[in-house]
């Protein structure tokens, strides 16, 4: 989830969905209500321990925030490298990722009705035009840089929609890529509380949505994920039928890496 949270154009809630711990990353999210603060202002830190263990699902959050945490800073000078250097390469093999993490979620739907269609429609139709807005030019202030944080924390979690993308339109991805490099400990901290603040507010009205209205929001999110495929496309600079075979093979080995990884994950009780 964290190298997919730096590409622009992969969603780190893609992976989770192909992983299989999609809902309970959601659910577990939207059940954190903070009620541990309380006691813990007042000194009583057994029963502040005890609430934060019942609100807070730590055998997923620590091994998934670590990984995540590794995989960004390990793999940010890495992103920069291949998006600048191998541009239609890279988006080519997002392209793969994106249609296999489609598919798998389409699988999940128990067929689609008319309100279901619209749905995907509406889906597809909105981050179609979504990728195709043009970057804000935003300053780099620490306010600026919160509110990035909590935009792209919302796209992170929805399968389709990347983190890294919103910030590429609010013209923060390379700057806070260059953050991360630089350990600029006031921008990432900044970054970091608008993302907390952003995860802990969404995950509950998505959350509700997948408890109530799953078969729609299931059809919503393979349409955003279709609609985003806009993006890397315009970035695959397809000149002739020579340019597009590696690139066709690229995209298929992403293809066939999300196929295994459902099929090695699916089954696995979290």
């Amino acid at each position: 989830m964290g190298t997919a949270d730096i590409m622009p154009g992969v969603s780190g809630g893609t992976i989770a969905l192909i992983t299989g711990i999609y809902e309970r990353l959601v659910h577990s999210i939207s059940k954190i209500n903070f009620k541990f603060i309380k006691p813990f202002l007042k000194g009583d830190m057994s029963l502040s321990w005890k609430i934060l263990k019942e609100e807070v699902d730590f055998s997923l959050f620590i091994p998934l925030g670590l990984g995540i945490g590794l995989a960004i800073i390990s793999m940010a000078q890495v992103m920069s490298f291949m998006l600048e250097n191998y541009t239609a390469f890279t988006y080519a093999f997002f392209s793969g990722l994106i249609l296999a993490s489609a598919y798998i979620v389409y699988k999940e739907i128990d067929g689609i009705c008319v309100k279901g269609f619209i749905s995907l429609l509406a889906g597809l139709i909105g981050a179609f035009l979504f990728v195709g807005l043009n970057p804000i030019q935003a300053n780099h202030s620490l306010p600026i840089i919160f509110l990035s944080g909590l935009l792209a924390i919302c796209a992170m979690i929805l399968p389709g929609i990347s983190g890294a993308f919103v910030l590429l339109l609010l013209n923060q991805y390379e700057y806070m890529l260059n953050a991360l490099n630089d350990v600029s400990l006031p921008d990432i901290f900044a970054f970091g509380a608008g993302a907390a603040l952003g995860i802990v507010v969404f995950s509950r009205v998505l959350d509700y949505l997948l408890r109530n209205y799953e078969s729609f929001t299931m059809a919503f999110l393979v349409g955003l994920m279709l609609g985003t495929l806009r993006l890397p496309y315009q970035k695959l600079e397809i000149t002739d039928a020579g340019s597009l075979l590696p690139l066709l093979i690229i995209g298929l080995v992403g293809f066939g890496l999300v196929m295994v990884l459902e099929k090695k994950f699916r089954y696995i009780d979290y």
